[in-house]
């Protein structure tokens, strides 16, 4: 299969670590023979989404060009999850790791074990600014454009943090 081009992948975690626990799934990402990491955002620190009592989350986006279709590339994040401790509990609560697929091509999914775009994505700082740095032009498969995402969304606290140097986009 060829590769599709034009993937995106929402990175996030709060426990263990949170900004080795996203280099660890980019690394790991980037290792799977079916997967091409292209670029990786900043790290951007934010808060919970819900208000709750927890430490803040650390996130970021990878765009990559993938040889599996959306569900192999879904089962690919969630292995990696797992890999790195993630246990399904509490809806938005604390995690090591979550991998969520945001876009894939133009391609758009509803299915009980997969929707692509992502549902939270326009309404997410913490998913749009990282993707905005990615992708500014790029058209969210009935969504819209990035770029007129993030002027919705309006401004939120998030701290940006770049990889460090000696980690290859």
């Amino acid at each position: 299969m060829p590769l599709v081009t034009g993937v995106y992948i929402g990175l996030g975690s709060n426990l263990d670590d949170p900004p080795e626990q996203i280099r660890r799934a980019v690394r790991a990402l980037g290792a799977h023979p079916g997967i091409r990491l292209k670029n990786r955002s900043s790290l951007y620190r934010s808060a919970p989404m819900d208000g709750a009592r927890q430490p803040d989350y650390c996130n970021a986006v990878v765009e990559v060009e993938s040889a599996l279709d959306p569900f192999g590339l879904i089962a690919v994040c969630q292995s990696i999850e797992r890999d790195q401790g993630r246990t399904r509990g509490i809806h938005w609560g604390p995690r090591t790791l979550d991998l969520d697929l945001l876009v894939f091509a133009d391609q758009r999914i509803a299915t009980e074990r997969l929707i692509v775009p992502h549902p939270g994505l326009a309404e997410r700082a913490f998913v749009l600014y990282p993707l905005l740095e990615l992708a500014p032009d790029l058209d969210v498969p009935g969504v819209g454009l990035v770029s007129d995402l993030v002027a919705r969304c309006g401004s939120h606290p998030l701290e940006c943090t770049p990889f460090t140097d000696s980690e290859t986009r």
